[in-house]
């Protein structure tokens, strides 16, 4: 049964003044993602207004700041297209519309808000109708980003955001929300507290071995050889999917890095030692204890992230720079000895290992990134979406404290966990999990023991 009733279906353009609507090129680094979905993220909210409220005085506000925020991501109204004398070259390309869908929706009066904002298991089903879709323009071009607001009457609203992964990494993502939460909360960009705005330039991404083209052309080798996925089974249900926020203190974190720091030291080792180097070691543990069928069937088990590199390229990129910018990063550990008792350390040191052997070359192997990660997806790796230093809770539209940030995209690569900074305390982590119900209680179960 349908939890949400949509009201109005928005499209949002940038001021008609606007002059930054031109065509952009993609990088090596945007290819990469040219195939991928989205990246969908929740942002809740307390809300403590009736719906009528809502639709007369604060949803115009979103959707002026919103407009003046596109001028600044322009990206976001184009569509992927070529040059027509190049067709190897894709670019960003303003669409006809020039515009963001932003679906606006209301809650039945059944749903309980704050179920939905606990870190406790929930069926993923609930959450699912909050995140907006990148259905397929009349002229065939699927839009590069979409939202949805859900108010939840005297309650709260969420803002689902869904941003295709061609169009920026989670950095570039992020950006864009803190940009319209302070064009919203400050009515405008007068404000000293507004972010600065994106650099779209792709001059500073430098490509002087031609990975452009070698990206391309090992895309498409990968997506022609990549065998034809199994027909359907309709008569086996899929499991239901249930999420759920798991958190790592100040303290444990800080008690993690000690022991890895301190046992790698007698070994003589020197390694990046980071609390998303435990966090994600100590999910891997927890993942692979939980899914000791499938995942552990080989002595080698498999961690892939991606590194941010603007700090790292030479000369660096700026922060602000509006585009993707990783790197991928292979981690393998022994199975043995990632579950024996010291597991949490050994994989954190071969995380920290991984990440430090990045200092020898950031791009060193980017031609064959993908035939690489083509050849470890079978083994069911585990990945991570998000970091502790992303600052989602930071996202502030005043009109509201923001109370969860979930990302749900996560449930469609599994193995998969999300990273962000927590959101109740200072220096924790939040740790968000999307399985079937029994995997989900068998990893809560090791998370908590091993804590204890």
């Amino acid at each position: 049964m349908a939890l949400i009733k949509v009201l109005d279906q928005i499209h949002v353009s940038p001021p008609a003044n606007s002059s930054s609507n031109l065509a952009v090129p993609l990088t090596f680094f945007d290819i990469a993602w040219l195939h991928t979905g989205p990246g969908e993220r929740l942002f809740f909210f307390s809300y403590h207004q009736s719906t009528s409220h809502f639709l007369s005085v604060t949803l115009p506000s979103l959707t002026s700041s919103l407009s003046l925020t596109l001028q600044r991501f322009h990206l976001f109204t184009c569509h992927i297209s070529t040059y027509p004398s190049d067709p190897s070259q894709y670019i960003f390309s303003p669409s006809n519309t020039n515009s963001i869908s932003l679906t606006v929706a209301e809650s039945d009066s059944n749903t309980d808000f704050e179920e939905l904002v606990t870190s406790d298991p929930r069926d993923l089903s609930k959450l699912d109708q909050l995140v907006p879709q990148l259905c397929k323009s009349n002229d065939g071009t699927t839009p590069l980003a979409a939202l949805q607001i859900t108010i939840f009457p005297n309650k709260g609203i969420c803002i689902g955001v869904s941003i295709h992964h061609v169009t920026c990494d989670d950095l570039g993502s992020k950006h864009f929300m803190k940009s319209w939460a302070a064009a919203c909360r400050d009515n405008g960009f007068d404000s000293e507290s507004a972010p600065v705005p994106p650099i779209h330039d792709r001059s500073v991404i430098p490509d002087p071995n031609g990975l452009y083209f070698k990206t391309l052309a090992e895309m498409r080798d990968c997506t022609s050889h990549a065998p034809p996925p199994p027909p359907p089974d309709f008569s086996v249900k899929p499991p239901a999917l249930f999420i759920s926020t798991l958190s790592l203190s100040r303290e444990q974190i800080n008690r993690l890095k000690q022991r890895v720091v301190d046992t790698a030291a007698s070994s003589g080792v020197l390694v990046h030692c980071s609390s998303f180097t435990v966090a994600s070691a100590y999910s891997w543990i927890c993942l692979l204890k939980c899914q000791s069928g499938e995942r552990v069937k080989n002595k080698t088990a498999h961690f892939l992230f991606s590194v941010d590199c603007r700090n790292r390229l030479t000369p660096p990129v700026p922060v602000q720079y509006f585009g993707n910018c990783l790197t991928p990063c292979f981690v393998e550990a022994n199975v043995e000895d990632l579950l024996s008792e010291n597991g949490v350390i050994n994989g954190a040191i071969a995380i920290g290992k991984s990440i430090k052997g990045l200092e020898n070359g950031i791009l060193d192997g980017a031609e064959g990134w993908l035939k690489k990660i083509q050849s470890i997806l079978p083994k069911k790796p585990m990945s991570v979406a998000g970091s502790p230093r992303s600052r989602v809770y930071d996202v502030d539209f005043a009109f509201g404290k923001l109370k969860k940030v979930e990302v749900v995209s996560i449930s469609k690569t599994p193995g998969t966990v999300s990273l962000s900074e927590s959101g109740t305390e200072e220096g924790g982590i939040d740790i968000g999990v999307i399985l079937p119900r029994d995997e989900l209680e068998r990893f809560t179960f090791y998370f908590l023991d091993g804590l204890n």
